[in-house]
């Protein structure tokens, strides 16, 4: 007897040996009803894995070639199986289900079979019709997330499985989830960095071609550490990024790209500096001038076990990013003037307001009307309307009164503080917001664009014209939609 115990651990340990082998998802389930028979002396084993959708398929079957045929691949439900598994006695992790109570179970979609055997003979002796299942869990322990499990039928010598038995099965099963496991992480890696060197194309089989994709390629690429306290400080860059940089190598090692983004584009770098995150910034040149680029990172490793780094892919896109830069400078500004449009006002103006004054927004100063008191402030719309500038446009034609709304928006702009919005709203019609203004002030501003406005405009041949203008002030206030204080202050110039 302590003879066929020393082999039967023996050929346990063999068995798990056989597990942790280094191979593919499928070769390890198969790997798993192997072991359950050539290791454990059962006469049937399935594996049956959980699927993402939660159901479990038949992964794995060893035994008898005419059941694997007609089981190989089918479904089980996740329901049923969770009843399977609250049925019969407990041996430890283990569920056995006797042939009484399991006549009931097999009505249920689990995949399963019948193994021709004579009646049962004796008391513990194996029936056809009992079931015992080994759950695998995924091995962490935090969590009891089911993995999968292995159902044995025939066990040595046609007995129910004793103690030493259920407790080389549990060993088992534990073993088995670990491998599965592994197996399946190292699958999700592969298909992983397949996915990565398709998008990269610049990854290859070893090292010399890495650096030939590296080296050559048309752009920008850079290496850099990940982890610890020189995150992301640039190892090694091609020759594309240096040229677009006007930096060379030896001196590019001295920076992040945190040192070299443009102060405004700081956090946007941050953000997106995860493994696949995409970015638009300017990088700073040699000469003090920025560049717009695309940036994407990339994670890569040295070898398979070895320290990680960020590939980045550096794009430039300078055309392109000014190409987008003006048709948003069109879209938002009077193509005459160059001042913003009606749209753009509107924009700032609301953008300022809420619709409920009496409900407080978190982040949100409500805006109200001065008081009057000298230094009380509030938000104004200044509205300014030329008088006379159709006579302009007809007796002098269309070219100079163009040149006269250019020289009056200059002028507005001239009073105005940096941070004010001066648009055209169209014709002979422009506005300002001026923000942070009281009362009085506002009345003096518009006094001195009057005295700014009708000052004489030069036009050609030395001839000069004067154009007339009505100023009217309207202030915001939150809970009054942007266009209506616009048109308060309309109404306010007539």
């Amino acid at each position: 007897m302590p003879e066929q115990t020393d082999d039967f651990r023996y050929d346990l340990q063999t068995a798990i040996q056989g597990l942790h082998v280094a191979r593919s998802l499928a070769d390890t389930l198969q790997a798993v009803s192997d072991g359950v028979v050539a290791g454990l002396g059962y006469e049937i084993a399935c594996v049956n894995l959980v699927r993402p959708d939660g159901d479990l398929v038949v992964a794995g079957f060893s035994g008898n070639v005419d059941i694997e045929a007609r089981i190989a691949g089918r479904v089980g439900s996740r329901a049923a199986w969770d009843r399977r598994l609250s049925m019969g006695e407990v041996w430890g992790d283990l569920r056995f289900i006797p042939h009484a109570e399991g006549r009931t179970a097999d009505e249920d979609d689990i995949p399963g079979w019948y193994a021709e055997r004579p009646p049962q003979r004796f008391e513990g002796e194996w029936h056809p019709l009992d079931r015992l299942f080994a759950p695998m869990y995924v091995p962490d322990g935090t969590r009891q997330e089911l993995l999968g499990v292995i159902t044995v039928d025939g066990p040595p010598a046609g007995r129910r499985p004793g103690l030493e038995q259920r407790d080389a099965l549990q060993s088992y099963a534990f073993q088995a989830a670990i491998a599965i496991n592994n197996a399946r992480l190292r699958a999700n890696m592969q298909r992983a960095l397949v996915r990565l060197e398709r998008e990269q194309q610049a990854l290859r089989a070893s090292e010399e071609s890495f650096r030939q994709a590296f080296e050559y390629a048309p752009n920008g690429a850079a290496i850099a550490e990940m982890g610890g306290e020189l995150h992301g400080r640039i190892l090694r860059t091609n020759d594309a990024l240096c040229r677009l940089l006007g930096r060379p190598a030896s001196a590019m090692r001295r920076y992040a790209f945190s040192d070299l983004v443009h102060p405004e584009d700081i956090e946007m770098l941050l953000r997106t500096s995860a493994d696949g995150g995409r970015a638009e910034v300017r990088l700073g040149r040699r000469d003090g001038t920025y560049v717009w680029v695309s940036m994407r990172n990339s994670v890569v490793a040295d070898f398979a076990d070895g320290p990680r780094f960020l590939l980045t892919h550096v794009e430039d896109i300078q055309e392109q990013k000014l190409r987008e830069l003006e048709l948003a400078h069109r879209a938002s500004h009077d193509q005459l003037t160059g001042l913003s449009n009606s749209a753009e006002l509107n924009a700032h103006l609301g953008a300022r307001l809420c619709q409920a004054p009496d409900e407080p927004l978190q982040y949100h100063r409500h805006t109200v009307t001065p008081k009057g008191d000298a230094h009380d402030a509030g938000l104004a719309v200044v509205f300014c309307a030329l008088r006379g500038f159709k006579q302009i446009n007809v007796r002098f034609g269309h070219q100079v009164g163009d040149a006269v709304l250019i020289e009056v928006g200059r002028r507005l702009a001239v009073w105005s503080r940096e941070e004010d919005i001066v648009a055209r709203l169209g014709g002979d019609e422009f506005a300002l917001l001026v923000d942070d203004i009281t009362s009085v002030d506002a009345q003096d501003l518009v006094a001195k664009m009057q005295d700014e406005i009708r000052q004489p405009l030069s036009i050609s041949d030395g001839q000069t014209v004067r154009v007339g203008c009505s100023f009217g002030i309207a202030w915001a206030q939150c809970g009054i939609a942007s266009a209506d204080v616009i048109r308060a202050a309309r109404e306010a110039a007539i």
